[in-house]
């Protein structure tokens, strides 16, 4: 088969190719942008290896050949998930490449939050040696942590956070009652945020979650609440998250995803001096980089090998 990698931020692809090409098939890089540049690189491919390149439905159509699209990560929102089920093809993703590290980023940033260790840091480099100038810091114990999302990610991190809080409150539409991890109190959407000193987020970007924290859940809040997005940029209205900030209501916030990353340089969030962004690295470790590129290629093989991939989102034929 032949097998296109639309883009890809590594310098090499020696680990795709040690699965594919082993395996016997075609294996060619390209680095696409636009739905144009996806049709122009991958004329007569079988299968698609994509990081960030949009798939929608004219990408579809233009490649009848197509059968499969693996994903480099978990979100599958580039690609029209609609129109591959209507043409048959398949769609997989790798759900479980880097749940350690996001859990492990999601709670660092709650912790520097709660803590405001950039805006301490940030006094001591400008010479002023005062535990004041960072602000009125609460005690854990007082306050109550929301997870909205509470699958592997979002359930690790509630997990390894809560024993710190007083209490730890829980949304997840999706997950059945057998499956609620112990200690959390499972509420709604908008009593979670009624409640919570500190909300972290782990949905998906679907069309019912995209924009979903904006200025009706924010005014919610508790005043001097915290937010952790570490899931996907778009969950978030990023000028209701600034309007939030600059009232008070939010007391910090923590992104490691943005609706449109990079930012613009003059984005008024990276000014902000209780936004605390990362450059979408909450998945990365060198382990779990491997692990990701591995599986993504596994399913094309696993597919050709047996008519179906390991980690299947929509079912082809």
């Amino acid at each position: 088969m032949r097998v296109v990698v639309t883009d890809a931020e590594y310098t090499s692809l020696d680990i795709e190719a040690g699965v594919l090409t082993v395996a016997g098939h075609e294996l060619v890089r390209a680095q696409c942008r636009t739905p144009q540049d996806v049709i122009a690189a991958a004329r007569g491919a079988d299968a698609l290896l994509v990081q960030y390149a949009p798939v929608p439905a004219e990408v579809l159509e233009a490649l009848p050949q197509l059968r499969l699209v693996s994903r480099y990560g978990v979100g599958v929102d580039g690609v029209d998930l609609d129109a591959a089920r209507v043409r048959g093809v398949w769609v997989c993703h790798v759900p479980d490449y880097g749940t350690t590290e996001v859990a492990l980023h999601a709670v660092a940033m709650l912790l520097a939050l709660l803590r405001n260790l950039t805006g301490h840091d940030r006094e001591v480099r400008a010479g002023r040696w005062d535990y004041t100038l960072g602000g009125e810091l609460r005690r854990p114990g007082d306050l109550t942590l929301g997870g909205v999302g509470l699958g592997r990610i979002g359930r690790m991190t509630v997990e390894r956070a809560a024993p710190w809080f007083g209490a730890c409150v829980g949304y997840d539409p999706h997950l059945p009652d057998d499956a609620w991890p112990p200690g959390v109190e499972r509420t709604s959407l908008a009593d979670l945020f009624a409640r919570s000193d500190a909300v972290t987020l782990h949905l998906p970007l679907t069309e019912e979650t995209r924009g979903l924290v904006g200025a009706d859940l924010l005014a919610r809040l508790p005043r001097g609440a915290v937010l952790v997005n570490t899931a996907r940029g778009g969950l978030v209205d990023p000028d209701a998250v600034l309007a939030a900030l600059e009232s008070g209501r939010l007391g910090g916030v923590a992104l490691d995803v943005l609706p449109e990353e990079p930012p613009p340089p003059d984005s008024p969030l990276l000014r902000h001096p209780r936004a605390l962004v990362t450059p979408h690295v909450a998945w990365y470790s060198r382990q779990a980089e491997e692990e990701l590129r591995r599986k993504a290629a596994q399913n094309v093989v696993d597919w050709a090998r047996t008519g179906r991939p390991t980690h299947v989102v929509v079912e082809g034929r």
